[in-house]
């Protein structure tokens, strides 16, 4: 790693941010993030992160020039509320990174979506990350747009769902999602910065896109307990939300991704994932 680049600053400060942070923070980086509550300045503290106020009334802080960006707070209506707050410094960093999500490419009918393809939100959702990425790139043409999939990590897996004893095994014939580690995340986006990479669009994902029942039959079977009932998509009832993630089907490359970053997923597929969790909890 460059160690001439020394400030990560993170607008939005969730588990990839997190996740991230950790890592380049063991190769002598500073951190900076953002938070919207003043009772987590001290938590961020206490975890070697100088933390500031996402909105407290006042003028924006000043952002070092050429610090790293890396932006992760959720679009609203009128775009990334970081946009607002920070656009206007953008053009003094160094390198910047948004998360944005491979809701952007809408349904595929279960083709592949590859980083050249053309964006088709669908949902009011997906339209908002479009608008953020728009921005972002606007003010900074060089911004790298960082497209995920689903995530998953420790506390946030197929694990915990079937540990809790309230999920089910929904089935909806051809459906398949693409997921992704937040480690390997983190780890894509070091590479991206360690090669200094500009204007990209990376897919951080696994290898093998597959269907959620497959997902939480294996993780029953890792934690020995009694399969979820299996339930028809139709017979369901989900919440809109819920459904508007079934109502799209894709497969997601990242083909491209790892050429450009020399990066491979330590969890290529979610057997390896799950296996992963599993042991870190031993």
């Amino acid at each position: 790693m460059n160690k001439q680049k020394r400030l990560l600053f993170c607008v939005g400060f969730g588990d990839t941010a997190r996740a991230l942070a950790d890592r380049l923070s063991k190769d002598g980086w500073q951190v900076m993030a953002t938070t919207r509550s003043e009772d987590n300045l001290p938590v961020l503290k206490e975890a070697g992160v100088q933390g500031i106020l996402f909105d407290d009334g006042s003028d924006a802080p000043d952002i070092p020039e050429g610090a790293h960006w890396l932006i992760s707070a959720p679009p609203e209506d009128e775009g990334c509320p970081g946009f607002r707050r920070f656009g206007s410094q953008v053009r003094n960093a160094a390198w910047v990174g948004y998360l944005s999500t491979t809701g952007v490419y809408g349904d595929l009918d279960g083709g592949w979506a590859f980083e050249w393809s053309p964006r088709n939100p669908q949902n009011k959702r997906s339209e908002r990350r479009v608008l953020a990425e728009d921005q972002w790139r606007h003010a900074f043409p060089e911004a790298n747009l960082i497209r995920l999939p689903g995530i998953y990590g420790p506390g946030r897996s197929a694990l915990d769902r079937v540990r809790d004893g309230d999920t089910r095994r929904i089935v909806k014939d051809g459906q398949v999602f693409s997921r992704v580690m937040v480690s390997d995340i983190a780890d894509c986006l070091a590479a991206a910065i360690d090669r200094d990479l500009k204007g990209e669009v990376l897919h951080p994902c696994d290898d093998e896109p597959a269907p959620p029942q497959d997902v939480i039959t294996y993780a029953a079977e890792l934690l020995g307990v009694d399969l979820p009932p299996v339930v028809a998509f139709e017979d369901a009832g989900l919440s809109p939300m819920v459904r508007s993630f079934y109502a799209e089907c894709k497969r997601v490359s990242n083909a491209r991704t790892k050429s450009l970053t020399g990066w491979r997923p330590d969890y290529p597929d979610y057997r390896a994932g799950l296996d992963g969790l599993i042991a870190r909890s031993h």
